[in-house]
C-alpha cells in the first residue's frame, strides 16, 4: 500500500516537499500519474484479451482509448482553467459578502460547514466510499486541522478588513515563513540561492504595504498570522503519514477544522449576530440572496480546493508551482478590476516584485526537488 504525505492548502499556498499548494488539502502521490497509467495498462490489456480456451480467433483486442488518455493536455488545461475560475469567483463573492456582512468568523464557519455537508453527502452516495479513521490517525490529523482552521479564519479576517489584492500580496510571504521554519525549526539547510530569491518577495511586500490605500493593522496582522499558521500546518503535515485518499483526508480535516472554528465564532461574533448582524445583512440584500451567497461561497471554497488537488495530481511539481503563482496574479488582477480598488504606483510595483520573487523561489525550489528525486532514483 502506498504511503502519502498529507499536505495543506489555503488561500496563500505553502511549500510542502517542493510543491506549492493552495488552500486545501493535497496529497502527493507516491507515483507520477504517467507511471500509474503504465502500471495499470497490462491489467487493462489482460482484461480485454480473450479468455484462454474460448472460441475467439485469438486476435488481440485493444481497449478503446478514453478521452482523458487521448487528450491529456486539453484535460489538464481544463483543470487549470476551472481551478483559476473557481478561485477568482470565490474571492470576489467572499469580499462582496463582507461588504454587507462583515463577520469573518461566522463566514469562515459557513465555508467549512458547506464543504463538510458536501463531503457527507458524497460519502452517503459512495462517491467516494468513506475511509475508516482510528484514534492514531486522528492524533496526526488534529494538529494539521487546527492550523488549517486558524489560517483559514485569519485569512478571512484580513479579507474583510482590507482589499483582496493587498491580502494576497501579504500572503505572498508564505514561502519565506516556510523556508525559515524548515531551517530554524526542522534544521534543514536552505541554499543561499533560495534565500536570495526570497529577498524580492520581502522587498515587494514592504513597498506595497507602505503605500496601500486600504492598509490597516487588523488586515496586515491577520494575514501574517495566516502565513505562520499555514507554515506550522506544513510542518505537522510532514509528520502525518497515511494511505488514505486525498478526498477522504480533506473531509476529515474539514470536519475537525469546523469543530475548532465554531467556538470562536460564537464567542466573538455571536452576540452581535443575534442583536443586529443577521437582521442588518438580510435588510441590505434580502433573505434569499443572503442565504444563497453564503451557500455558494462555501461551495466555491470547497470546489476550488478540490480542483487544486486534481490539478496537482496531473502535473509535475514545477508546473503546479508556476501555475499557482499565475493564479495569484489572476486573483489580484480581477479583484482590482471588479472592486475598482485604487492602488498607488508604488503599491503596484511592490506587488509585481513580490509575485516575481515568489515565482523565482517556486521555480528554484521545484527544480531542486526534481533533481533530488532523480538522484535518489538513480
Amino acid at each position: 500500500m502506498s504511503i502519502k504525505p498529507i499536505g495543506g492548502v489555503s488561500e496563500g499556498g505553502n511549500l510542502i516537499w517542493g510543491r506549492q499548494l493552495r488552500p486545501s488539502l493535497l496529497l502527493e502521490a507516491s507515483y507520477p500519474v504517467t507511471a500509474r497509467k503504465e502500471i495499470l495498462r497490462p491489467v487493462m490489456a489482460a482484461a480485454s484479451s480473450p479468455a484462454e480456451g474460448s472460441d475467439s480467433s485469438g486476435d488481440e483486442k485493444v481497449a478503446p482509448v478514453g478521452f482523458f488518455d487521448k487528450y491529456p493536455a486539453l484535460v489538464t488545461g481544463f483543470f487549470f482553467f476551472m481551478w483559476y475560475f473557481l478561485n477568482v469567483i470565490f474571492n470576489i463573492l467572499n469580499k462582496k459578502i463582507y461588504n454587507y456582512f462583515p463577520y469573518p468568523y461566522f463566514v469562515s464557519v459557513i465555508h467549512l460547514f458547506v464543504g463538510v455537508v458536501y463531503c457527507l453527502v458524497s460519502w452517503a452516495v459512495g462517491l467516494p466510499k468513506r475511509a475508516p479513521v482510528d484514534s492514531n490517525l486522528l492524533k496526526l490529523l488534529i494538529p494539521v486541522a487546527v492550523c488549517h482552521a486558524l489560517g483559514h479564519v485569519t485569512s478571512n479576517v484580513s479579507f474583510a478588513a482590507v482589499a483582496v489584492s493587498f491580502t494576497h500580496t501579504i500572503k505572498a510571504l508564505e514561502p519565506f515563513f516556510n523556508a525559515a521554519a524548515s531551517q530554524f525549526i526542522l534544521g534543514q539547510q536552505i541554499p543561499l540561492t533560495l534565500w536570495l530569491s526570497l529577498a524580492p518577495v520581502v522587498l515587494g511586500v514592504s513597498m506595497a504595504s507602505l503605500t496601500e490605500l486600504s492598509f490597516n493593522w487588523t488586515g496586515f496582522i491577520s494575514a501574517m498570522i495566516s502565513n505562520i499558521s499555514f507554515t506550522y500546518r506544513s510542518l505537522y503535515s510532514k509528520k502525518a503519514m497515511t494511505d488514505m485518499d486525498s478526498t477522504n483526508i480533506y473531509a476529515y480535516i474539514s470536519i475537525i477544522a469546523l469543530i475548532v472554528c465554531i467556538p470562536p465564532a460564537v464567542i466573538i461574533e455571536g452576540p452581535q449576530l443575534l442583536k443586529h448582524g443577521f437582521s442588518d445583512g438580510i435588510a441590505k440584500v434580502g433573505l434569499t440572496k443572503f442565504i444563497s451567497d453564503l451557500f455558494w461561497v462555501g461551495m466555491f471554497y470547497h470546489l476550488y480546493n478540490q480542483l487544486a488537488t486534481n490539478t496537482l495530481e496531473r502535473v509535475a511539481p514545477l508546473t503546479h508551482a508556476v501555475g499557482n503563482v499565475l493564479k495569484r496574479v489572476f486573483v489580484i488582477g480581477f479583484s482590482i478590476v471588479i472592486f475598482g480598488n485604487k492602488i498607488s504606483t508604488q503599491t503596484g510595483i511592490g506587488t509585481a516584485i513580490a509575485i516575481a520573487g515568489v515565482a523565482t523561489y517556486s521555480y528554484i525550489k521545484a527544480k531542486m526537488e526534481e533533481e533530488k528525486r532523480k538522484g535518489k532514483a538513480a
